[in-house]
Order: structure tokens, then sequence, then C-alpha cells
């Protein structure tokens, strides 16, 4: 959103469209009848004028739209590259959560979404600022292998992994980790 003005945004979204329809793919055709190119923060705000709940966004992969999210008024974040679904190069959200976890300095709370697995990948989204993590693809094997009692073996499974991994970094609690727990590599930037 940060990237292209109102009146550019509907310009982008009509030439996605008509490609898309021009390439005869019915599948790109429908995913760009679906996106919404006339979206602003103001929509934000006005969700968060009506709204009686809490009022997270989520798809943030950047210091710069993390900020604005900020400023429209919401209550969190969610960064998530939607699975990888939308944009094939996109950013992991790993690879990007302390960069938006700076740029709203605890002005609001921020969850990951996306690539967690395991627990060891909780106790490094929790060291690099994340409040919290969603699980999507886990729980739709957990499901698929044994139902409700596969999720819940799932979730004691990254639990335990977490515990055992929080244990050998010295961390008694949650609030023990930290961003001295963990190392990023220097990522190029395309």
């Amino acid at each position: 959103m940060a990237n292209f003005s109102d009146q550019g945004k509907a310009q982008v979204g009509k030439a996605d469209a008509a490609s898309a329809a021009d390439n005869a793919s019915g599948l790109a055709a429908y995913v760009a009848s679906q996106i919404d190119p006339t979206l602003s923060w103001k929509h934000v705000q006005w969700v968060k004028s009506v709204a009686r709940i809490p009022v997270l966004v989520k798809g943030i992969l950047t210091a710069e739209d993390a900020r604005l999210a900020v400023d429209a008024g919401v209550d969190g974040i969610i960064v998530s590259n939607h699975g990888g679904r939308q944009i094939d190069t996109a950013p992991a959200t790993i690879d990007v959560l302390e960069e938006v976890c700076r740029a709203v300095a605890g002005r609001v709370e921020v969850y990951l979404d996306g690539g967690v697995r395991r627990g060891t990948d909780v106790f490094k989204a929790l060291a690099l600022g994340a409040t919290a993590v969603f699980l999507g693809r886990p729980v739709l094997w957990a499901l698929s292998y044994n139902g409700e009692d596969g999720v819940v073996e799932m979730l004691d499974m990254i639990n335990e992994e977490l515990r055992l991994t929080m244990a050998l970094a010295g961390c008694v609690n949650i609030s023990d980790i930290s961003r001295n727990h963990v190392r990023m590599l220097a990522q190029p930037r395309l």
C-alpha cells in the first residue's frame, strides 16, 4: 500500500485485471477480480472507527507499511506473506519480523504468520520480537493425519520443542527469550 498513490493503485489494478483477461487464464482473471486496488489506509481507519473488537492487519512485510498501519490506528500487525501464494518472491516472514517490530516500537503487538513448523521456529519468532505466532499448514496436516487428536498431538509436539529449546538456551520463562538468543544472516536486498 505504501508504494502507490490512490490513483496509481487504481491504474495498476485495472492493468492487472486486463492483463489476466488477455492471457486467458481463468485462475489469473479470478484472482485479479478479487483484489480491490482502491483500498487504502483510509479504509482501515474506517473499519477501526466502526469495529467493536480489536483490528489487526495481516500481510505487513515492511517497516513502512508497519508504521502506516500504526498511524491508521490498528491494534496489531500480523507479519505474513500469505503462505507465499500471492507473490512467489515475497520474503520469508521471519526475515522481515525484526524490521517490522522495530518500526512499531512496541506501540502495537506484532504476530508472525507463516513458516512456523516446530518449537524452534516459535522461539526464534519470540526472540525477534513477535508477541505470538500463528500456525496454518501444521494444523491442516495434523487434521488430515488424525483429526482433532492430530491437532492436539501437533500442538503438544510444538510446545515440547519450545520448552526444550528454552531449557537449552537457559530460558525459564517466555520473557527470558531475547534477541541475544538468535543470529540472523545478512540477507541481500533485491
